[in-house]
Formats: C-alpha cells, sequence, structure tokens
C-alpha cells in the first residue's frame, strides 16, 4: 500500500522509464533527477531495468566506436519485427 501511495506521489514507473531513457540521451533537470532517484529506491522493477538499460548502452557505444559499417534492410527489420510479434504471442 505504501509503495503504491509512494508510486503514485513521486513517480510513476512509466515515467521512470522515461527518465531513465531521456538521461542517456541528455541531462535531465536536477527535480527529475531527484524524482528518478527517489522512485529507484523504492522500486526494484526500475532499478532491474537501469541495470540493463546501462549494459545495453555500454555494448552499443561500443559498437559505435568500431565505427562498423552495418547495413540494415527492409527484409532484416521485418523479420526482426515478426520474431517479436511471435514472442509477444500476437
Amino acid at each position: 500500500m505504501l509503495r503504491k501511495l509512494i508510486h503514485i506521489l513521486f513517480l510513476p514507473c512509466s515515467k521512470a522509464t522515461m527518465l531513465m531513457e531521456k538521461r542517456n540521451a541528455n541531462a535531465i533537470s536536477p527535480k527529475e533527477d531527484w524524482q528518478l532517484s527517489m522512485h529507484l529506491k523504492i522500486c526494484k522493477w526500475c532499478r532491474a531495468y537501469e541495470e540493463k538499460l546501462k549494459i545495453l548502452d555500454d555494448i552499443l557505444k561500443r559498437k559505435l566506436s568500431r565505427k562498423e559499417k552495418t547495413e540494415i534492410n527492409e527484409a532484416d527489420i521485418q523479420d526482426f519485427k515478426n520474431k517479436v510479434l511471435e514472442k509477444l504471442d500476437i
């Protein structure tokens, strides 16, 4: 009950994940940073999401630093979409 109330008062998970993504892209305001840090102290799911986000971000940065030319064609994109939809069972 208390955790639900804190989620409502401080920050819902949907907003917290958006702020994590925004923080990776560029700086967030001090207020948003405080709200996010308070949310992360009480929400184990968002802390886990943040850890995974950091891992993925590191992988992408390493990949981009190698400056490999990777071509992605429409067939690859559609294949990826189909696999995601299949896993979601839609």
